[in-house]
């Protein structure tokens, strides 16, 4: 599978490669018309006044749909890969919270030269379970 995936690929990078050199040796629709007028040159190239038109165009045609055609092969091979499980990537990911160290120091005692003080977490304050009248609220019109 691999091999045919970089065959394509090599396939496709050339072709494009080809498609750019021939797209920059064609002549713009404005070439034609100074040449019907005396422009000159056009009878003394190498595929004759209109050949070089018709078989620089009809490769570029043919070199677009082979890279068309490579571009659609790469994306259907590249999403068919086999799932392990479900749809999701992140369905295979195991997600573990590190363990707290036992004597792991917090706040001013990671400080160096510094003591901290003795603190009691297990006391948390209470929250009052009504405001009271209009503090935090929202006014209203």
């Amino acid at each position: 599978m691999n091999v045919m995936l970089t065959a394509i690929l090599a396939l496709q990078m050339l072709s494009a490669i080809v498609m750019i050199g021939l797209v920059l040796m064609q002549h713009g629709k404005g070439a034609d018309m100074g040449a019907a007028f005396g422009g000159g040159g056009g009878s003394g190239s190498l595929f004759g006044a209109s050949g070089s038109a018709n078989f620089l165009s009809r490769t570029t045609g043919v070199l677009a749909a082979v890279f068309f055609a490579c571009t659609l092969a790469l994306a259907y091979f590249g999403n068919a890969q086999p799932r392990t499980t479900g749809t999701s990537v992140l369905e295979g990911a195991a997600v573990t919270a590190p363990a707290p160290a036992a004597s792991a120091a917090t706040g001013a005692a990671q400080i160096p030269g510094t003591t901290a003080p003795a603190a009691n977490n297990s006391v948390v304050p209470a929250v009052p379970a009504t405001p009271a009248s209009g503090v935090g609220q929202i006014p209203t019109k």
